[in-house]
Parts: C-alpha cells; sequence; structure tokens
C-alpha cells in the first residue's frame, strides 16, 4: 500500500474521512508535493514540536508528511527560517484529518464555485479542484510569498485553480457569488464580506475561535437576506486570521491593579469543556483567555480586552483564590458570571450553540437562533 492510501485508509478507519469524493482526491493529489524539505511538524496534541528534514532524516519527514499531522511551513511571517524551529507559526499545512473535517462540512455540490480563505501550502486547493474542477476554485492569500509557493506546488501536480494575493478578510467579490467558502485559518470575527459573497443557501465552514477556550467547527448557510446562520459542530486549532491576531492592552509597566478573591476555581473556566467555552466566548465578545499550570499544582489564569486585563492565581493550599484586574473593566467578574450563566442554563454541550452573522456583527446563540446569549455587562 502507498503511504497517500496508508493515510487515507487510517482515516477512513478513524471515521475521519467518510465521502468517498475526498478519499479519491488525496489519493490523487498526494500531501508530500505540498511539504516544503525543512518544517516543524506538530504533535496529534499540539503539545510538542519538532524539526523535520527530507534530505538528513528522510523517515522522520515522510513519517510526518504521512500521519494525521499538521506542518508549520513559515515562522514569524517569514522572518525565521525553519530550520531554527522556534518562533510563531504563521502558516501550516493543517492535519490530514483536520482538512478532511473542513472539505465534509463544506459538502459541495457538483458544479458549486468554491472560495478559499487561505491558500497556505496549496493542498486543501487541489483537493477542491480534483472534486469540481479547477475553473471551480478560487484560493485566496494575503502572504505573496505564500501564495508563490502554493502556486509552484499546484503546478507541479497539474492544477490551476483561480490564485489571488489579497486580505481573504474581504473575501474575493469579482469571483463571486459563491456556492461555498472554505476557510482554512481561524476568525474571531467572521466577516460579512463572505456572507454577502455566498449565494442563498450556500455554505460557509470555518474555523472558529472566539479568543476564550477551544476552537469550533462552524457551518453556516447563507439565508439570501444579508445573513449567514449555523451550528457548532466540533473542535479544532487553527493559526488566526492575520487582521484578526489578538493585541495585548497597551498597559504601563506596574500599577493599576485592584485586587479581590474569589470561590470559583478557574481552571473551570479556563480548562473547562467546550461548552462552557461557547457560552464565555459569546456573552464576552472580545475577550481573550488563557491559562497555564505548573507540576505543584499551582495554575494562572490571564483574560484581556482592548482596554482591560485580569488575572487569577489558583494555588491548592488556599480555598479563595487570588484576583487582579485592571483597566475600566473587571474582566474576572466577567467571565465568572458568564460561566455561572452556563452553568444554571445546565451546563449544555458545544453541539447546542450557534453563531448569526449580519451587518450588525455575530451574535451567538443556544438551541435557536432567536434565542442569542446576552452580552455580560461592561
Amino acid at each position: 500500500m502507498t503511504l497517500p492510501a496508508t493515510l487515507v485508509a487510517a482515516l477512513s478507519r478513524s471515521g475521519q474521512l467518510t465521502d468517498q469524493r475526498w478519499r479519491e482526491a488525496m489519493l490523487a493529489v498526494p500531501r508530500e508535493h505540498f511539504i516544503p524539505p525543512v518544517a516543524v511538524a506538530v504533535s496529534a496534541d499540539t503539545t510538542r514540536r519538532y524539526p523535520i528534514d527530507r534530505h538528513t532524516a528522510p523517515d522522520v519527514w515522510w513519517q510526518a508528511v504521512y500521519s494525521d499531522t499538521a506542518i508549520v511551513t513559515q515562522l514569524d511571517d517569514g522572518d525565521t527560517p525553519l530550520a531554527a524551529g522556534d518562533g510563531d507559526s504563521t502558516s501550516s499545512a493543517s492535519a490530514p484529518g483536520m482538512v478532511a473535517a473542513f472539505l465534509e462540512l463544506l459538502a459541495p455540490l457538483p458544479g458549486d464555485h468554491v472560495l478559499e480563505i487561505g491558500t497556505g501550502t496549496g493542498w486543501t486547493a487541489a483537493l477542491l479542484a480534483a472534486v469540481l474542477g479547477a475553473d471551480r476554485v478560487t484560493s485566496v492569500e494575503i502572504d505573496p510569498h505564500v501564495a508563490a509557493r502554493a502556486a509552484a506546488n499546484l503546478r507541479a501536480v497539474g492544477f490551476a485553480p483561480g490564485l489571488v494575493v489579497a486580505d481573504g478578510a474581504a473575501g474575493w467579490p469579482g469571483g463571486g457569488p459563491y456556492d461555498g467558502v472554505h476557510v482554512t485559518c481561524g476568525v474571531r470575527d467572521i466577516p460579512h464580506a463572505w456572507v454577502v459573497q455566498t449565494r442563498p443557501g450556500g455554505t460557509i465552514a470555518l474555523p472558529w475561535l472566539p479568543g476564550i477556550g477551544y476552537g469550533h467547527r462552524l457551518r453556516l448557510a447563507g439565508t439570501g437576506d444579508g445573513r449567514a446562520v449555523g451550528r457548532l459542530t466540533g473542535g479544532c486549532s487553527y493559526m488566526v486570521l492575520r487582521a484578526q491576531r489578538p493585541v495585548a492592552p497597551d498597559f504601563a509597566a506596574d500599577g493599576g491593579w485592584r485586587e479581590s478573591s474569589t470561590l470559583l476555581d478557574p481552571r473551570r473556566v479556563l480548562d473547562g469543556p467546550p461548552g462552557a467555552h461557547a457560552a464565555v466566548a459569546g456573552q464576552l465578545p472580545g475577550v481573550f483567555g488563557h491559562g497555564a499550570g505548573g507540576t505543584d499544582g499551582r495554575y494562572q489564569a490571564w483574560l484581556w480586552s482592548a482596554d482591560s486585563q485580569a488575572r487569577v492565581a489558583y494555588d491548592p493550599g488556599y480555598l479563595r483564590r487570588g484576583v487582579e484586574q485592571r483597566g475600566p473593566r473587571d474582566l474576572w467578574d466577567e467571565a465568572e458570571r458568564a460561566y455561572l450563566t452556563w452553568v444554571g442554563w445546565g451546563q449544555p454541550e458545544r453541539e447546542r450553540f450557534g453563531v448569526t452573522i449580519d451587518a450588525a456583527g455575530q451574535r451567538v446563540w443556544l438551541d435557536v437562533p432567536s434565542n442569542v446569549l446576552p452580552v455580560q455587562a461592561q
């Protein structure tokens, strides 16, 4: 069995790849043609990154290419060589299982015209072209160097979809309307331009990364009146759309902290189940959060927005947890209320939440679009 066939068989057995069209496409478009000789692989649990080099360690390189592994293909927007291994990941080849999940979520019909946001290495553009035809695929990439490499990769395997160098946040109105929009980067605020450029009933499949907790797979459908509505369908982890990368608030080096305490364990908020994260993010738009623990059982949580910050320290030796907040908002207080509101709803799971996007912005809802989550008072 060839390496592509082995990968397809493994994804099929795991239930990640169920549509025969995408099975055939992955066999027809080998992933090896879209991975550079030197790159950085990411373990399946995303806890470990390790270099891969086709020339010095070919076995490791091939194993990474044909396993369900994400591979970083750019660091620090190209400022750091891949051989260095360290830096912020700014472009990658997504794990094949996640690629399959989003292509199956998109579920294009024969003859559909699809807009892809984020060409990356070009592999998903090639898979779309293999199924729909290259003339039915338009792919937008903001980074000209990434776009040039993708174009070369695509030429090498004989596919020529429409390639555009532009900011994908604006879509590509010149090629619309589209039957589907396939997004390969994380999105915090869904651009209304994608909705406008989608036909009524068309699909937008995207990784929604609201800033707190897990990323979510989201499938929206255009309603024909300037809206798109859809439900969360599972988890994901992606690099964020460049135009939406979070920026920490600019504070003086010290001072301004208000001290308090809480009985709520911050781990439940920052490391809780996906449903809790969807609920908190929906009630606190524009708020970001992160938590990390140490080997001694202690845990630190951070929350921030454009103008405020909070940090909460968990220590197993103390009943109450120390809270520090600064800026005009008390972000921990808001997050605590949002989390306990979710608890009061009966702790609904992720799949009960959905999103509506229109010209006024995006709103998160529970069970039905009319049941919009309240935004916590600021």
